[in-house]
Formats: C-alpha cells, sequence, structure tokens
C-alpha cells in the first residue's frame, strides 16, 4: 500500500555515507500529519486518506474549516492533501502519521510548487539563441516567426515568451538516505521541487518499488 506525509522543505546540505561518498540531500521537515478524513467507496465513490499539516491561527479559520476537523480533534491546517491507495482500514480519523512510516532507502515521490520567474521571454523560458547584437540587426532577443503566413494563425504549442515557473512538478523515484524520527525530519537524495519553506507532498513511488 501507498504510504504518504505531508511536510516542508527546509532546504539542502550534504551528508557522508558509509564509505565515505558524500551525498546531497534536501531536508523536508514532516511534523506529525493528522488524519482529518476518510473516503471510502461507500461514501465517496473512492478510498482515500485525507491528512492535515501545520495548524493555522484561529483567526485566519472560518466556520466551515473548524467543523471539518472538528472530528479529529485538532486545530485548523494549513496544508491538506489526499492520498489514495493508502490502507483506509488501517488509519482512524485523528490519528497522527510520522515520519517514521517510511525508513531508509525508500523510493518516494516528491510533488511540489515549482519557483516563480514572472513573465519571461523565449531566451530565458526556451534557451532561444540571442540573435546579433551590432547596430542594424534589429534581431536581438526577439522569439523570431511564428509560422506559416498561409495558416493564418499560430499553432498550439508554439514557444513563445509568457509565464515561467509557479507549477506542479512532481520528481519521482528519490531515495530516503536518513530518517530522524526526533526531529520530525527526512533527508532525501537529490534536489525537490520549491523554493525553501515551501509545502511538500511524500509519498511511496509509484515506479520505483
Amino acid at each position: 500500500m501507498t504510504k504518504g506525509i505531508l511536510g516542508r522543505k527546509v532546504g539542502m546540505t550534504q551528508v557522508f555515507a558509509e564509505n565515505g561518498d558524500l551525498i546531497p540531500v534536501t531536508v523536508i521537515e514532516a511534523a506529525p500529519n493528522v488524519v482529518l478524513q476518510k473516503k471510502t467507496q461507500e461514501t465517496d465513490g473512492y478510498e482515500a486518506i485525507q491528512l492535515g499539516f501545520e495548524d493555522k491561527r484561529d483567526k485566519l479559520s472560518n466556520k466551515p474549516e473548524k467543523g471539518h476537523v472538528g472530528k479529529a480533534e485538532t486545530a485548523p491546517k494549513r496544508f491538506i492533501r489526499e492520498f489514495r491507495e493508502m490502507d483506509v482500514n488501517a488509519h482512524e480519523v485523528g490519528q497522527e502519521v510520522k515520519v517514521d512510516t517510511f525508513a531508509e532507502g525508500d523510493l518516494i515521490d516528491v510533488t511540489g510548487v515549482t519557483k516563480g520567474k514572472g513573465f519571461q521571454g523565449v531566451i530565458k523560458r526556451y534557451g532561444y539563441t540571442i540573435g546579433s547584437m551590432s547596430h542594424g540587426s534589429r534581431f536581438h532577443r526577439s522569439p523570431g516567426s511564428n509560422g506559416s503566413v498561409d495558416a493564418a494563425r499560430v499553432f498550439k504549442g508554439h514557444k513563445l515568451p509568457g509565464r515561467m515557473g509557479n507549477q506542479t512538478v512532481t520528481i519521482q523515484n528519490l531515495e530516503i538516505v536518513k530518517v530522524d524520527v526526533e526531529r520530525n525530519l527526512l533527508l532525501v537524495k537529490g534536489n525537490v521541487p520549491g523554493a525553501r519553506k515551501s509545502l511538500v507532498q511524500v509519498k511511496s513511488a509509484i515506479k520505483g518499488n
């Protein structure tokens, strides 16, 4: 069955393996999650476990949010996500899910929102080549031709300037190097999407396992 937890990206560091190899790791702080709801086939048409991470101030919570977490007897949460294929029978509303649900060597998929870079041109966004910078070229950082004249339109998928970054991205088959139960930390080999302090979703790898 799938294992999952919500956390916050702390940053990157490096650790040494037993054989002396240096391993770059991303530190994810995953304080105990709370099971807020169990979705079942009978009531919802599918099975899933809804987890909540990080308490939200009472002032920032409305009545529906407070009522939703009331059955779990916990505070409203800032980050709520559902995990399908988790064992519904093994979890109860109000139960805590901690980092010890994972072990060293597990392969995971990490989902996060990438850094937003704003509106960018094709050179930064897609790596287009800069044109001649001489005075008379009149072609410096332009996207160039938009396509055939006879089509009288721009075809879908054409690479043009636009918003860059700020997209939900999943990196698959990352390895857990260390699980620090005392400090609620997961050390993951390599990098994960998002800036420091951004929220991430960790679950068992769907391909690697």
